[in-house]
C-alpha cells in the first residue's frame, strides 16, 4: 500500500494527529552550506503545498534562524491547520555588559555549526526555570498562539560527555521534567518527550516521566540498526516515535552525492553496505532513497517520518520518495540478505520483552 505525505495518524497519548511526513528544518539553519532566505521560504512552501502539516524546529536550528523562518509561514495559516514540535535545552543569549557567558560547550560528533546562525550563543540548560524559559522564547521566534510538542533536545553522554551527570540531574531533580508536565496540565503543549540520536536515554527518561513522543534521529534507518531493541518497548509503553535522519546525514539521498554518515564522513564499511543497498534497490526499480524514507513506518513503534530540505526541489524529491510504490518483495530480499531486521508485527512487537 502506497502512502501519501499528507496522510495523518493520531498519536496515542496526545489529542492530535501528525502527517505522516514532517518538514524538519535543521537544514533551513545553514547545517554544511549556507541557505539563502529565498530558497528556505520556498521549501517551507513546497512543504505545506504538499500536504505536510507537521513542522519540526528547535532554538538551535541556526541559532534561532529556522524558527523565525518556519512561524513566518505557519502565523499566515489556519491555527488548527497544522502542528509545530519544538525543542527545549537550549537557551539563545549574547554578550552585554553585566552578563558573564560560561565558556562555549566543546563540539559533539553530532554538531556541524551554521552557515547562516543568527548572532546568538548556545546555553545549555535543562532546569525548571529554563525550561518555561525556552518555551515563552519559543513562542515569541515563531510568533504562534501554541506550540503542539516539546522535545527535551540532545540530553546523553555522546552529546555531553562528562556533563551528563550534571544535566541529567537538571532534568529531573532540577525539575526539568516537572515544568513539561505542568505545560502539558495546562493546555499549553499536546504533549512532550526527547529529541536525541540515543535511543538509551529514551529507555532511561521513561522511568523518570511519563514521555508522550519522542523524536529519535540516524538509529531506525536502512543503514543503523541500533534501536531495533528499543522499539518493542516504546511501543509497551505507548511512546509515539518520530524518527529522523533517515538518510543518515545524506548518504542513503544518492541523489545529493554526500558521502556523510551520521554527520561526519562515512567509514568504508558503511559505504560498501551502502552499495550492497542500491544494488539490491535497482533489481527492483526503487531509487535507494526512496527505501530509506519509507523504511521506518514499516515499524509499527514509528509514527511518522521527519525529513530535512534545502530548496523547494528537494522537498519535492522527498516527497516523491516517499510516496512511491515500492513492492513487498524488496523488503523480503533486503531481510533476507541480512540487510535490514526483520519487521515483526505489532502483536508481536509489544509482547517483546522490554
Amino acid at each position: 500500500m502506497t502512502m501519501k505525505a499528507s496522510d495523518t495518524r493520531r498519536l496515542k497519548r496526545c489529542d492530535i494527529d501528525l502527517t505522516l511526513l514532517g518538514m524538519g528544518t535543521a537544514p533551513l539553519g545553514g547545517l554544511y552550506a549556507p541557505v539563502a532566505l529565498a530558497d528556505a521560504r520556498a521549501a517551507l512552501q513546497a512543504a505545506w503545498d504538499s500536504g505536510i502539516r507537521h513542522f519540526d524546529m528547535a532554538p538551535m536550528y541556526g541559532l534561532g534562524r529556522a524558527e523565525h523562518l518556519s512561524g513566518e509561514l505557519l502565523r499566515e495559516a489556519e491555527p488548527e491547520s497544522f502542528r509545530v514540535s519544538t525543542k527545549v535545552g537550549r537557551l539563545m543569549t549574547f554578550e552585554r555588559p553585566g552578563r558573564t557567558l560560561p565558556p562555549e560547550p566543546p563540539k559533539n560528533e553530532f554538531d556541524s555549526g551554521w552557515h547562516n546562525g543568527l548572532p546568538f550563543r548556545e546555553v545549555f540548560d535543562y532546569s525548571y526555570d529554563a525550561i518555561l524559559r525556552s518555551y515563552d522564547d519559543s513562542r515569541q521566534r515563531t510568533g504562534l498562539g501554541r506550540l503542539d510538542i516539546l522535545f527535551v533536545h540532545d540530553i546523553g553522554r555522546v552529546t555531553h560527555g562528562d556533563l551528563h551527570d550534571h544535566h541529567w540531574s537538571a532534568l529531573t531533580k532540577g525539575g526539568g521534567f516537572r515544568a513539561l508536565q505542568e505545560l502539558k496540565s495546562a493546555g499549553l503543549i499536546a504533549g512532550f518527550g526527547l529529541g536525541v540520536n540515543e535511543w538509551q536515554v529514551i529507555r532511561d527518561a521513561m522511568e523518570e516521566a511519563d514521555l508522550d513522543i519522542c523524536l529519535l534521529a540516524g538509529r531506525h534507518t536502512l543503514l543503523d540498526a541500533d534501536a531495533e531493541t528499543f522499539l518493542p518497548l516504546a511501543l509497551q509503553r505507548d511512546v509515539d516515535l518520530v524518527i529522523g535522519g533517515v538518510f543518515n546525514s545524506g548518504i542513503l539521498a544518492s541523489s545529493s552525492g554526500r558521502k556523510k554518515f551520521n554527520y561526519v564522513d562515512a567509514p568504508p564499511a558503511v559505504l560498501a553496505k551502502v552499495e550492497r543497498l542500491e544494488a539490491a534497490c535497482r533489481r527492483f526499480d526503487v531509487p535507494l532513497a526512496a527505501a530509506a524514507i519509507q523504511y521506518p513506518l514499516r515499524h509499527p513503534a514509528a509514527t511518522n517520518v521527519v525529513i530535512g530540505a534545502k530548496t523547494a526541489a528537494q522537498v519535492t524529491q522527498n516527497v516523491s520518495w516517499f510516496e512511491q510504490a515500492i513492492p513487498d518483495e524488496l523488503w523480503h530480499a533486503l531481510e533476507a540478505d541480512g540487510l535490514i531486521p526483520a519487521v515483526p508485527s505489532r502483536s508481536a512487537a509489544e509482547a517483546s520483552p522490554a
